[in-house]
């Protein structure tokens, strides 16, 4: 009977833990457009993104670090961020190719008073894509997102 109640309430603090972590999800649009789901852990959070480009289909993953937080304002929050990351891809419409890349991204974000973040980075991604051969890729992106 202890080891049920131990564990009921290690779950129960768990989750509440889990659950009072900042999140946010919305769209991210540069080159492509992708759903977007960031994760705050501490002072960072963890962005992870699957989106649909003109042949290709793309998961991406990002450990952004913020860098600062200035107060330029009153009201609301910035940030400037930076972070490595991997991604995943397959190729569609004829474009049958398997990628795999390492990833960086740099960016500056805002989150509103109200549950409302905007964001504008830079990510490069430097990977090889199976069958083909190497490429590099670097695009700018406007994220919005609704935070929670």
């Amino acid at each position: 009977m202890k080891k049920l109640i131990l564990i009921a309430v290690l779950a129960l603090g768990i989750a509440s833990v889990a659950a009072a972590q900042p999140r946010a999800i919305g769209a991210r649009l540069g080159w492509g457009f992708e759903a977007s789901y960031q994760h705050t852990l501490g002072n960072d959070f963890v962005e992870a993104d699957l989106g649909l480009f003109t042949n290709s289909l793309n998961v991406a993953a990002v450990y952004d670090f913020m860098i600062a937080q200035p107060a330029w304002t009153d009201r609301g929050e910035w940030g400037f961020y930076a972070g490595p990351g991997a991604a995943l891809g397959v190729g569609l419409w004829g474009n049958n190719g398997f990628n795999l890349a390492a990833a960086g991204q740099v960016g500056l974000e805002y989150t509103f008073w109200f549950p409302l973040q905007l964001s504008f980075d830079v990510r490069a991604q430097l990977g090889y894509t199976f069958g083909h051969a190497f490429y590099f890729g670097i695009g700018p992106a406007l994220s919005v997102r609704y935070r929670f």
